[in-house]
């Protein structure tokens, strides 16, 4: 064999072997671990909405405001980062500057509150409510 094939072949199993031991080295992740993945919206509020403003419920979840472009319509949802033993959750909706509240939601539940709609083209809105008493709002949002 010819010193040229011989360094041919070993130069083809160090590329080997090094392309094995990346393959199985462990791979680094670029975000830091976190106790408890934030909930994502879970659709409650049916076809047709996209999620155009959230709110974090402390460290134990996130309300989305969602909007559907076709009817009008805004609704609310707030979900627990971690599912478990009924804990109390309200949640609350309305055009801005009105005095009570177009649609709520609340009781005992496990995972989310909501849906709460309000038809609110053309108006700002106001969203609020409480996940075992960790409370969340934004008032005067998403106006047009």
């Amino acid at each position: 064999m010819s010193a040229r094939k011989r360094v041919l072949q070993g130069a083809v199993a160090c590329g080997a072997s090094a392309l094995a031991f990346i393959a199985l080295a462990p791979q680094a992740s670029a975000a830091p671990a976190a106790t408890a993945a934030a909930a994502a919206y879970n659709g409650a509020c049916g076809t047709g909405y996209r999620v155009v403003n959230s709110a974090p419920v402390g460290d134990i979840g996130t309300a989305y405001l969602t909007y559907n472009l076709a009817t009008g319509k805004n609704c609310a949802v707030a979900v627990r980062h971690v599912a478990g033993d009924p804990v109390s959750m309200e949640l609350f909706i309305r055009r801005s500057g009105g005095e009570i509240f177009d649609d709520s939601d609340g009781g005992e539940l496990r995972s989310y509150v909501g849906p709460v709609y309000v038809k609110a083209a053309g108006s700002c809105v106001d969203w609020w409510g409480d996940i075992n008493g960790v409370y969340f709002g934004k008032y005067g949002t998403n106006c047009g």
